[in-house]
């Protein structure tokens, strides 16, 4: 669970690409404008939002994991996160294995060497249990 709050707090402190500090300058300027007689009214609103976007958040949470089922439980889905692939990383451990003899699937989908074309008035190879 450390995780996840140390995600949730990275979130916080760079909320919408502003800094903490930021974010308490852009609220004591919404204290500043709003006033203190509808400040209370305002408050309850945004904290009424906050409440119905988490309660949603959580029920498309809830709907998504009883709809995936069981087996998408234990997913490590940080594994899956594309910005965690470094292009350069793939490319060097891959041409740093070590090369293996191929097995009969490999063998089999090579790329055929080219035949020599026939000369002209040659005949063509013919099999007569294959027709």
């Amino acid at each position: 669970m450390s995780e996840l709050a140390a995600f949730k707090r990275a979130k916080l402190s760079n909320m919408f690409g502003l800094s903490a500090e930021k974010l308490l300058l852009l609220a004591l300027l919404a204290v500043l404008i709003i006033g203190p007689e509808r400040l209370p009214y305002y408050s309850k609103q945004l904290g009424e939002w906050v409440r119905k976007g988490k309660r949603m958040f959580d029920n498309a949470q809830v709907q998504l994991k009883s709809e995936l089922g069981e087996d998408f439980q234990d997913v490590d889905w940080k594994k899956l996160d594309p910005r965690q692939y470094d292009p350069r990383r793939i490319v060097r451990e891959a041409l740093q294995e070590e090369k293996r003899n191929p097995n009969a699937a490999e063998k089999l989908n090579r790329a055929k060497p080219p035949q020599k074309q026939l000369e002209l008035g040659e005949t063509p190879p013919f099999d007569p249990e294959a027709t």
